[in-house]
């Protein structure tokens, strides 16, 4: 139950700062992108899109993705999964 608990910390840290990204990558109402958002979702998010997010997200979490990170960001529910380990590397 903790580790629950844990994870919801997380991803209401970290969920409203994903949902700014879009809005500053693809220029869409945050509150429309939800843990089940994919690519698919949004017309904006192709491979460009997907590198201007990319840059995005590197700049609002200070994190650093690399190519594997970037291959597995195919939902909002992979992002914060990547940047939560990310962060939790980073202590």
């Amino acid at each position: 139950m903790d580790v629950q608990r844990g994870d919801m910390n997380d991803q209401e840290y970290i969920l409203p700062k994903v949902q700014a990204a879009f809005r500053t990558a693809f220029d869409i109402d945050p509150q429309s992108v939800s843990m089940s958002t994919t690519a698919s979702d949004i017309s904006a998010w192709d491979s460009v899109g997907h590198l201007s997010l990319a840059a995005t997200l590197e700049e609002s979490f200070e994190v650093s993705l690399d190519v594997d990170d970037l291959m597995e960001m195919e939902s909002v529910r992979d992002i914060v999964r990547i940047i939560t380990a990310k962060l939790c590397m980073a202590v």
